[in-house]
């Protein structure tokens, strides 16, 4: 969701105020009386103090990138469908003729995102759509002091990128701590702080929606679904866990006018860290297996004698790989992978990448 500078149009919510208060007022007291006592009790998390804890770990990115004037350009991991239009309408802009007799200079596109720092010395993570053909990445810190960045590595495949910035004697960063984003449950509570169309360090929160949501941005599709509020800008910032913990990368939204209607995506943050080590060398590489893969219906789990559906059934082998070499043959079923249960051909994919 990387975003051009843009002001959104704030409306007065004061004639609302009554309506509000009414429908809240209404909403607790028909709430399951858990839930009410919950409220009175003072219940519901105060995010204040983690919010002042982790802002400082969490930057502003800004990129200068050189515009392709051609009219059939497509953005990575979204061609051609609602997410390229999506990020065409925040990242486009009409660039005229040049004056007759002159030739026009190259137009540059101006974009924003966020990041996070993951060590002391000042590594960060985002989304690869956020610096992807930048010719200038500028990060601002929580206190306002800028940096120049450079670009470690990157992986469009998943859309994580690793940035390294200028660093100056005396510098000191504050690093977010990496969690665990296979423990999280849907329901649980979540905040995101991000840069949202150019609003430094602003701070929402909700709950995890679904996971292992696939939205046709690539094979390694496995998003972590939130209500919490992500808008462009937001692309590459943190998504945390109650405890502190960095649980995903807020990377993209479903939205059909461009603003969030509290469908959000992010990338789990086990992911970046299985690819951060190959991050840090410039150069990622994945596993090869060599077979072709599809889904175990019910039809073929009873012809094959299956309990279940689980699996990944081996409609081909090609000749040599690894998976030949290892035994694998046509008609397989593959339900794990060092000792990790395979429940789906998505994620044998993933687990052998």
């Amino acid at each position: 969701m990387r975003n051009t500078p843009y002001l959104p149009n704030f409306k007065s919510v004061s004639s609302t105020c009554v309506l509000l208060t009414i429908f809240l007022g209404l909403a607790l007291f028909f709430a399951p009386a858990n839930a009410r006592s919950a409220v009175k009790a003072g219940g519901l998390p105060s995010l204040a103090g983690l919010a002042e804890q982790l802002s400082p770990a969490v930057v502003n990115i800004s990129t200068e990138t050189k515009v392709e004037t051609s009219s059939g350009r497509q953005f990575p991991g979204f061609p051609g469908d609602m997410w390229n239009e999506f990020f065409r309408r925040f990242h486009e802009g009409p660039f005229g003729p040049g004056p007759r007799g002159r030739s026009r200079p190259q137009p540059r596109r101006q974009s924003q995102g966020s990041g996070f720092i993951v060590n002391e010395k000042g590594l960060i993570i985002t989304n690869n759509h956020v610096v992807e053909n930048a010719v200038n990445i500028t990060v601002r810190f929580n206190d306002q002091k800028k940096r120049k960045a450079k670009i470690v590595g990157r992986d469009p495949q998943t859309d994580i990128a690793l940035l390294e910035v200028e660093t100056k004697p005396g510098d000191t960063f504050t690093a977010v701590n990496l969690g665990d984003s296979e423990k999280l449950r849907v329901g649980d509570w979540v905040m995101a702080i991000g840069n949202p169309f150019g609003l430094s360090h602003t701070v929402t929160a909700g709950i995890v929606s679904a996971k292992g949501r696939v939205i046709g941005s690539g094979r390694y599709d496995n998003y972590i679904q939130t209500d919490a509020s992500i808008n462009p800008g937001n692309s590459g910032g943190p998504l945390f866990d109650l405890q502190g913990n960095v649980v995903g990368i807020n990377t993209a939204i479903f939205s059909r006018g461009g603003g969030n209607i509290g469908i959000g995506f992010a990338i789990p943050i086990n992911m970046a860290k299985k690819l951060l080590p190959q991050l840090r060398t410039g150069v990622v590489t994945r596993g090869f297996l060599g077979v072709s893969i599809q889904p175990v219906n019910e039809s073929l789990a009873k012809g094959l004698g299956l309990k279940d559906t689980h699996g990944a059934l081996v409609s081909n082998v090609i000749e040599n790989a690894p998976a030949e070499k290892a035994g694998v043959k046509r008609g397989d079923v593959i339900v794990s992978v060092n000792e990790k249960k395979i429940e789906t051909p998505r994620q044998l994919s993933m687990t052998a990448a």
